[in-house]
């Protein structure tokens, strides 16, 4: 079994470049960082570095360890710091998992009265777009289709719908549609889109699939591949962008965003929460703040959409 220190330091050289700056970072003397190097090579029986004028370069074994040990290192310290919460009689922990929108637009605030409530609760959050399965949060805001085609359940997990969010577009505020409350998306045929979500994903699925029902594809001119981007882009007059309603929920002056009609992009969102066998008073509390904050919309903090 690899030592999780050792790797460490291995991690440290890979990502600083040197021996020396490597044990500059860490409080080590260069002499105790080649030790650990030396002693992680004989473990794995790799050549982990290779001689490069006066200093060292990590191998293509020694980069894609590094790489691969990424996850791994990530879970060993997130375990270390639950040792470190039972040593010091912190009375828990909370993994929730979200979206970027719905993070942005309500963890901040939730987060704030959940801890406020339980003064030594510790919560991780991950962000579950980018991070793979291998991450169980407690809870767990999701977002589906509102065409039927739901996620597969999560084993061990229980699902509570929360809220619908229809897409919305977003468009300069000198655009001349920007006068108008609702517009089909036939009508922004011709115009020149951003993206605001990876290719390929979800929710660009989902708007791709819309505007064929409309009977056109849009042509996108920028890949913004998330919304803070696409939004500065539609700011600046580069093209429109159509989104989730949430992720258009703070907009600069210069952008208006106007509701869509058929066919009209929806995504059911939901919160799953892990069942364990035993009470999580803390998960339960944030479920239901969730719901609070979505049966009462005046809560959020955002104007509505118009």
């Amino acid at each position: 079994m690899l030592d999780p220190h050792r790797l460490s330091v291995f991690r440290a050289v890979v990502g600083s470049g040197s021996v020396q700056a490597a044990a500059d970072n860490l409080g080590l003397t260069s002499s105790a960082v080649s030790q650990h190097l030396s002693a992680l090579a004989r473990e794995t029986g790799l050549v982990l570095f290779q001689r490069q004028g006066r200093g060292i370069v990590a191998t293509a074994a020694g980069l894609e360890l590094a790489a691969q040990s990424e996850e791994a290192m990530s879970q060993w310290g997130r375990l270390d710091s639950v040792v470190s919460d039972l040593r010091e009689g912190r009375s828990g922990r909370l993994t929730i998992g979200y979206f970027a929108s719905a993070g942005a637009a309500w963890m901040p605030g939730l987060v704030k009265r959940l801890t406020s409530e339980h003064p030594h609760l510790t919560v991780d959050l991950i962000l579950s777009e980018r991070t793979g399965r291998s991450v169980t949060p407690d809870i767990d805001v999701v977002f589906d289709p509102a065409d039927g085609e739901g996620r597969t359940p999560r084993p061990g997990y229980r699902q509570v719908p929360l809220t619908t969010d229809p897409f919305v577009a977003v468009l300069p505020r000198d655009h001349e549609l920007a006068g108008a409350r609702t517009i089909g998306l036939a009508d922004l045929r011709g115009e020149t889109w951003v993206s605001n979500d990876f290719h390929g994903s979800l929710v660009h699925r989902m708007v791709v699939s819309a505007c064929a029902a409309a009977g056109f594809t849009p042509r996108f001119t920028v890949q913004a591949q998330e919304h803070y981007s696409a939004i500065q882009f539609v700011a600046a007059g580069v093209g429109i962008s159509v989104m989730p309603r949430l992720a258009a929920r703070a907009l600069p002056p210069e952008v208006v965003r106007l509701r869509l009609s058929e066919p009209t992009p929806v995504r059911e969102i939901s919160v799953l929460v892990r069942e364990t066998g035993r009470a999580n008073p803390a998960a339960e509390r944030l479920l239901e703040m969730l719901l609070e904050l979505n049966t009462h919309p005046a809560r959020r903090g955002r104007s509505t959409v118009g």
